[in-house]
């Protein structure tokens, strides 16, 4: 049973994504000024994560009441790494940290992967899952300090598998790996 997997985005499709956003000499420093809504409470946020491996580490972006990015990093309660990716997301952003719960999107990914690849005759294949992912309560830092709200986050795992051995447990040889959704914070000024 495949149980590591990252939630996060792919480098191809991240890349594709943002490649036209900016160029690096237009890129702005971060600021130290606390993210706001327009009336310092709520709003929406987009979030956006990919990653091309199983490892615990990604890059994210949040757009929207929220504008920031940095890395995420899957870890269990206790902020250790956590590479079966089962219990939370900590987003390490420039202003700060906070964490959302992964752990039942991980159970449907989990369940997904048990009849992986759909496509014996390439081994590889496509596996999507939706759910929510709500903040942690209590895990904010620096402007993210009494974070509160949820993302409906869709991640999907594109993969190639080695043919040798096509299964479930096959290795992979290339992966995909793409978080996409967006919620609604809570931000104390």
């Amino acid at each position: 049973m495949r149980s590591t997997w990252m939630v996060a985005g792919t480098a191809l499709a991240g890349a594709l994504l943002l490649s036209g956003c900016s160029s690096a000499a237009t890129r702005s420093s971060p600021t130290t000024k606390p993210p706001t809504t327009p009336d310092g409470s709520r709003g929406a946020v987009q979030l956006v994560d990919y990653t091309d491996n199983d490892g615990t580490k990604s890059t994210v972006v949040l757009t929207g009441a929220v504008g920031d990015y940095g890395h995420a990093v899957s870890v269990d309660a206790n902020g250790k790494p956590d590479p079966e990716h089962s219990s939370q997301l900590e987003l390490a952003l420039t202003r700060g940290t906070f964490r959302i719960s992964i752990a039942a999107l991980d159970e449907q990914i989990v369940s997904a992967f048990r009849d992986f690849p759909p496509d014996r005759s390439t081994c590889s294949g496509t596996v999507r899952v939706s759910g929510a992912a709500p903040i942690v309560a209590g895990g904010g830092t620096g402007a993210y300090r009494g974070i509160r709200g949820r993302f409906n986050l869709t991640i999907t795992i594109a993969e190639v598998d080695a043919r040798s051995n096509c299964g479930p447990s096959s290795a992979f040889l290339s992966q995909a790996v793409v978080t996409a959704g967006s919620g609604t914070v809570s931000l104390r000024p």
